[in-house]
């Protein structure tokens, strides 16, 4: 177990896996810049501490930023120890009891999960070495970084939200982000879904101020189990203390009723009224790879900071992907396939959520498919199990040869698929993030069931050439081997017109798809496109199927395209000005280290021309 940031720092450092920045470095905006340049790399680069950033406490980002450090910081070689581990459990608890000799057989393992639960002592953590109350209070003591050129202001990205429920006392630790206010306020930006909002509710309905503590720092073994979507009820210090084999030690806040873990960097306690008006939140560059923009959010009033004596800022940056969080989904991936093969869907083998799908627009299933709708049925059921409900498009293949990771193992299958037959498209809740949806938190899902399509040896030709440039068709992603083409529509063409035409000028042989972008999209980007096209559309709206074929409009929806009548974001990307300093300085902020183009580079020509977000009536 690591029992601080500095112990994993160092952990890190042994191994190559972390570059020291010496050289001063702002937090406004060049910390991000270079931590953004780490994490496209391929593999994810290396974790980055920031020694000089104009605070006696030094940042770290990127830190669980690959498949390697991601393991490292759950104590494992490989993420699938976890799966194994949790399917030995699985297998012994739902095993057959036949006798009373069974019954006391099961005793041991009732003893390693009670010894797992977390372990509450009395007497300060090494977390309340300092302590900062009244008007000693400000949080601009913590360097707390702005990472987006529109962002409201500085965001805590990494907080472990520690919340009570106002019934029973259970606790929930919960990750949300907090943009800072003021020295002793900052915004609680839970969404309407999520634990920490409902028990915000409570108090509410009670009249009752909230009380809430946010750590930062500490094993990242609990800070990862923060992000975790465990079901109401299960401690996820439980689950931090089954991964590293040896209970969370935890201790009371300051101020309020709270146990954290006595390990954190920073604790922050405070409380939240739920009779004061809420305030305004955001924008932030956000882990979608667009901004969220404005809303309103309650304010949660700082009583106290504490820190260790050796703290360390621990952040992550979102955006574009992939990024960091790339690699905190893959965790997830590993550790709840059992879960969700043992308790939710036995037909399931495998799944994989691909970083252009910022971890709720795209997920691949493979399946043990059994019968006529084995694939629709799997993944109605998905959609109804816990943050699963935020699925926008679920592709469901059988008995996949090779990883779903591999496109290899992919394209085959979707080759073989007919939009006829092969397609569900329904409704649902949605992550309050998809800005495609029509309506906020609520939108379509599709369902590709590539379960029991066959596999043809060879595809059917394709002739590009009867289109006569007809929306610009590019065939590039059907001579990789993917049943798709892509093309460009401008901002005044008719979709429904355009598909029209498409679909009668030719036939399109092996083609299952036809997606049309804004001619500000590089279409010989698949990593961009696949993104964008998940990210903007909605599949009920965007989608129509003509001749076997499915046409997408992946256009930004701005100025009301398709009826589409709420406000769009724009595409998080660094300012030139940052980008530029960061290149005149780059030997001396990273020496010996090879050059690092910006990653905005890529993909800033595909802004819009506003700020964070826009109205209808523009463009």
């Amino acid at each position: 177990m690591f029992k601080s940031t500095v112990s994993f720092i160092e952990f890190l450092e042994t191994r190559g896996e972390l570059i020291r920045v010496k050289a001063p470095v702002s937090t406004r905006l060049e910390i991000a810049e270079l931590t953004d340049r780490q994490c496209k790399l391929p593999g994810g680069g290396k974790a980055l501490l920031f020694e000089n950033c104009g605070s006696r406490f030094p940042v770290a980002t990127n830190l669980m930023g690959s498949s390697r450090r991601m393991a490292m910081a759950l104590g494992v070689e490989r993420l699938d120890e976890i799966t194994e581990r949790i399917d030995n459990l699985f297998d012994r608890a739902m095993s057959p009891v036949a006798t009373f000799y069974d019954k006391l057989s099961m005793l041991p393992l009732l003893g390693e999960m009670a010894h797992l639960m977390p372990k509450r002592v009395r007497g300060r953590g090494e977390c309340q070495r300092a302590v900062y109350v009244g008007d000693d209070i400000d949080l601009s003591l913590l360097p707390v970084p702005l990472w987006a050129p529109y962002d409201g202001g500085p965001f805590i990205t990494l907080p472990l939200v520690h919340t009570l429920d106002a019934d029973t006392g259970a606790h929930n630790t919960g990750m949300y982000r907090m943009q800072i206010d003021s020295r002793n306020t900052a915004f609680m930006h839970w969404h309407i879904h999520k634990t920490g909002a409902r028990h915000y509710e409570q108090y509410a309905s009670r009249g009752e101020l909230m009380p809430v503590t946010v750590t930062i720092g500490g094993d990242p073994a609990c800070t990862y189990s923060a992000t975790a979507p465990l079901p109401d009820g299960i401690d996820e210090y439980m689950l931090a203390g089954f991964i590293r084999k040896k209970p969370v030690t935890l201790v009371k806040s300051l101020t309020n009723d709270i146990w954290i873990p006595a390990d954190s960097d920073f604790v922050i306690e405070g409380y939240v009224d739920p009779a004061e008006e809420k305030a305004v939140e955001g924008p932030f560059g956000d882990h979608t790879g667009f901004y969220s923009l404005e809303d309103r959010y309650p304010v949660f009033h700082v009583t106290c900071i504490t820190h260790r004596s050796d703290a360390v800022y621990p952040a992550t940056l979102v955006g574009v992907p992939p990024m960091e969080d790339r690699y905190i989904a893959e965790a997830t991936e590993r550790i709840f396939l059992s879960p969700i093969r043992h308790a939710l869907q036995p037909e399931i083998t495998d799944m994989y959520m691909p970083p252009e799908g910022v971890a709720h627009n795209i997920v691949l299933f493979d399946i043990a498919d059994r019968y006529a709708g084995n694939a629709f049925k799997t993944a109605c059921s998905m959609w109804g199990a816990g943050q699963m409900m935020f699925n926008k498009f679920m592709i469901l293949t059988r008995g996949a040869k090779g990883s779903l990771h591999d496109p290899a193992t992919i394209a085959p299958m979707l080759a073989g698929v007919d939009p006829e037959c092969d397609l569900l498209v329904s409704r649902g809740p949605l992550d309050v993030l998809d800005h495609s949806s029509s309506r906020f938190g609520f939108g379509a899902k599709m369902a590709v069931d590539a379960a029991h399509a066959p596999r043809p040896d060879d595809r059917e030709p394709f002739d590009i050439r009867p289109l006569d440039g007809m929306a610009r068709i590019d065939d590039t992603l059907f001579r990789e081997g993917w049943p798709a083409v892509t093309g460009r529509l401008s901002r005044d063409d008719d979709f429904r017109v355009v598909a029209e035409r498409l679909a009668a000028a030719t036939s399109w042989g092996g083609v299952r798809a036809v997606l049309l972008f804004d001619d500000n999209v590089p279409v010989n980007d698949r990593s961009l496109m696949l993104w964008i096209a998940s990210a903007d559309t909605d599949p009920d709206r965007d989608m129509i199927i003509l001749g076997g074929v499915c046409f997408f409009d992946c256009r930004a929806k701005v100025g009301g395209i398709n009826g589409f009548g709420r406000r769009w974001p724009n595409i998080v990307a660094m300012d030139d000005t940052t980008i530029e300093a960061i290149d005149r300085r780059w030997n001396e902020l990273m020496p010996g280290e090879a050059f690092v183009e910006s990653p905005s580079r890529r993909y800033r020509g595909m802004l819009l021309p506003f700020g964070a977000g826009s109205e209808v009536s523009e463009l």
